[in-house]
């Protein structure tokens, strides 16, 4: 082996420059088209060992990496596509296209679950620029220099960060203001960097990040979590990148540091774990004694397959990682591509958990990470002759919600929370009757949590009032 073939160099390409590589001449115009259009409402990168390595060109547009990293048309309404199309490759009119597309994203939910709403604290009724803080023990940071990724996902739910859209973008410089607020809030456990992907960062610009959390007044702080989709996209990150040694030590002087590491690794499916050099880089993550969790959303058109999910997490426990999630695909952006009815979610979950061993069981899902906290469908059971679905929480705005089981009646067409509707005649699901008591409002005040409508198919992506 080379060493260029040992160390090879990132090359992203976007819509301006996708033209620029080999495998866009194997593309039909159609396709080509698809891509030029909607890449003017969604975010658009891919790299060449995507294009190289996880991609096979003779099964496209089906296969499931190009489905997960090239856009479609069938994300836009068949009046959305033609409108766009037509401002796009004939009139090419610059000031059309970008009021048509600030429609489009509009009606796309940008930001679902409160994140922009109920999610960002506030100190001296001030918000804090960068921060998420919706469960009691976790506090999401995003780190402006991490606000891309490697590759964009066509499903992913934090597009809004990558078009543009700045008033409705999360990122902070540095850590100074998140260290003040975790000083002050000793309840606090994690920190969650996310983006974006903090891995497109240089080791010596995420440990700008990453140390200040090493301090003794921040003893309270035990998980130091990083959620990259880089072990999928860019395994070279940890394994032949200039600065993947100096990458390892920052590793392990965290781990040293007596704080757990936890790489949150997101894997779509089970082509990504195949390569020599992404199984390597688990290898090395793993080595430094941090942790590496798998998670991902269960997505239509990418990863239905059972046994595709059950390799996945096979693999990833022999190389020492950990199944942690399995979503359900958020209700934002071309939700109704890529959604699947929550019942067809619970099949292809419990199929794939059958075919595991105890070891990969970790693994939890098909779970909603929705307004009032992560919601997972334990199964499908009848009660007094009604079929229904049994639900709890994973994870809760409201911490006395967790582990707490409710009922749903069975709905084989619905594919998000509030599509659903209360078993046994009630009107509301007990976190609507009971409110959340936010962490950031006022001592005493409830906010309660407005009945969802019952049936947003029509409508799915239009802006939630939470």
């Amino acid at each position: 082996m080379t060493t260029a073939e040992a160390s090879p160099k990132f090359k992203p390409y976007t819509r301006q420059s996708i033209a620029q590589a080999p495998q866009w001449q194997w593309l039909s115009p159609d396709l080509q088209e698809a891509v030029q259009v909607v890449s003017h409402v969604l975010p658009f990168r891919v790299n060449q060992y995507v294009l190289d390595q996880l991609i096979d060109w003779s099964r496209v547009p089906d296969d499931p990496i190009y489905r997960l990293t090239f856009p479609h048309r069938d994300m836009l309404s068949a009046t959305e596509y033609e409108q766009l199309r037509d401002l796009v490759l004939y009139k090419k009119d610059d000031e059309a296209i970008r009021r048509q597309v600030h429609a489009i994203r509009m009606r796309m939910n940008p930001h679902p679950a409160g994140q922009m709403t109920h999610n960002v604290p506030r100190v001296n009724d001030a918000p804090l620029k960068g921060l998420q803080h919706k469960y009691k023990e976790t506090v999401l940071f995003f780190p402006s220099s991490g606000q891309t990724c490697h590759a964009y996902c066509t499903f992913c739910f934090r597009w809004p960060q990558f078009v543009g859209m700045d008033d409705l973008k999360f990122d902070a410089r540095e850590t100074t203001e998140l260290v003040s607020y975790l000083e002050t809030h000793p309840d606090v456990t994690d920190v969650l960097f996310t983006g974006g992907d903090p891995m497109i960062m240089n080791t010596r610009s995420l440990s700008e990040f990453l140390e200040p959390l090493l301090s003794p007044k921040l003893a309270h702080i035990q998980n130091i979590r990083i959620g990259t989709k880089s072990v999928a996209y860019w395994p070279q990150r940890f394994v032949s990148d200039k600065d993947s040694d100096d990458l390892m030590r920052l590793f392990d002087k965290v781990v040293k540091a007596g704080k757990n590491l936890a790489i949150m690794g997101h894997y779509n499916h089970a082509v990504e774990l195949r390569s020599p050099v992404a199984q390597q880089a688990v290898k090395r993550i793993v080595g430094t004694g941090a942790t590496l969790r798998m998670q991902g959303p269960l997505i239509r058109h990418i990863n239905e397959d059972p046994a595709s999910w059950a390799e996945l997490w096979t693999t990833g426990v022999r190389l020492g990682a950990i199944p942690y999630y399995m979503f359900v695909e958020r209700d934002t952006g071309p939700s109704d591509y890529f959604a699947l009815p929550l019942a067809r979610a619970h099949e292809i979950f419990q199929s794939a958990y059958s075919m595991v061993s105890g070891l990969s069981r970790t693994v939890r899902g098909p779970s909603m990470s929705a307004f009032p906290g992560k919601v997972v469908i334990d199964g499908v059971v009848t009660i007094n002759g009604e079929k229904l679905f049994a639900l709890q929480f994973l994870q809760a705005r409201n911490p006395a919600w967790v582990r707490r089981p409710f009922f749903a009646k069975y709905d084989a067409e619905a594919t998000w929370l509030d599509h659903l509707v209360p078993a046994f005649g009630r009107k509301k699901f007990f976190f609507e009757e009971e409110g959340d008591t936010s962490l950031y409002a006022p001592p005493g005040r409830v906010i309660p949590i407005a009945p969802a409508p019952r049936d947003r198919r029509a409508s799915d992506n239009q802006p939630s009032a939470a």
